[in-house]
């Protein structure tokens, strides 16, 4: 880790005004956990614990992510749930992209991974209150814009969990996409279908060009969003976010910017904070490590 003086930032008040009273003197959370284990298993019983504290009738409302970072969590609130520790009857769930042109069952679709990894061992999550973006549509903007819609007739996103790539970006919103970006159709850079060829047979022209997928606003319209940092590899994303300028090109920096932001990372990503940094937290959030 490097050395050098730290300058916490105050989060300040993100969009959507009806939700600000809530995260109101919030400032961004980043918990340090030993290892991908921990990480994960602290994810799980903050979610966990948000949908237990859930009284109202309206549901529960979890913005969700596929890739290797959450997997961790999703078997963690699978066992959970099926141990009886947990319900998701009273839960709807938005995930946040999926590749235009690939069917439901190809099994690198972002359908086929939340099912396969999430969905199928929940004992009684509601089909019809899963929601992701199809991509075989016939009008990708028209789904993109009945998706916000369905998101905000849910009056909103009560916790949004999410992972960041090695370049920083959320969901499929690349480097210099716009921070207050809505759903609709984004063109994948040659680095992230480099990055996501290891599952298309290491071939980079066999990962769809395109995906449909939440913007960085539509993230950060939620009332909690919850990122899960891990390995060595997402060091410098980590530095970005947490003391890096707010920037397109790291659109995770928009995390500075939101009330309600929590980070969750384990030892190996945090390479790049400086020193400072590293302590404060750690110190900050002392009662919360595994």
């Amino acid at each position: 880790m490097k050395c050098a003086q730290m300058n916490p930032r105050r989060a300040e008040n993100t969009v959507l005004a009806a939700n600000a009273a809530e995260r109101e003197n919030n400032n961004m959370r980043v918990v340090i956990q030993e290892n991908y284990d921990k990480m994960c298993k602290w994810a799980a019983d903050y979610i966990a614990a948000k949908i237990k504290a859930h009284k109202d009738e309206r549901p529960f409302v979890l913005g969700l992510p596929t890739g290797s970072s959450p997997i961790g969590v999703y078997k963690e609130l699978a066992r959970m749930n099926q141990a009886g520790e947990l319900s998701f009857a009273n839960v709807v769930t938005f995930n946040r992209d999926e590749y235009l042109s690939l069917p439901h069952e190809h099994d690198q679709s972002y359908w086929y991974f939340m099912h396969d990894n999430f969905f199928n061992h929940l004992v009684d999550m509601k089909p019809e209150n899963i929601n992701i973006l199809n991509g075989m549509t016939d009008d990708p903007e028209k789904e993109c814009a009945d998706y916000e819609a369905k998101i905000a007739s849910y009056g909103g996103i009560d916790l949004f969990m999410g992972g960041i790539g090695v370049d920083g970006h959320i969901a499929f919103n690349e480097p210099y996409n716009s921070l207050s970006s809505r759903t609709g159709v984004r063109n994948l850079t040659t680095d992230t279908r480099i990055v996501n060829s290891r599952l298309f047979g290491n071939d980079p022209e066999a990962v769809p060009s395109q995906a449909l997928s939440v913007g960085v606003g539509t993230v950060f319209d939620s009332k909690e969003v919850l990122i899960l940092i891990n390995e060595h590899n997402k060091a410098r994303a980590l530095a970005a976010t947490v003391e890096g300028e707010v920037s397109q090109k790291w659109t995770c920096s928009a995390l500075q910017r939101h009330n309600g932001a929590i980070i969750t990372c384990d030892e190996a990503a945090c390479g790049e904070l400086t020193v400072d940094t590293y302590k404060y937290f750690l110190d900050i959030e002392r009662t919360q490590r595994l």
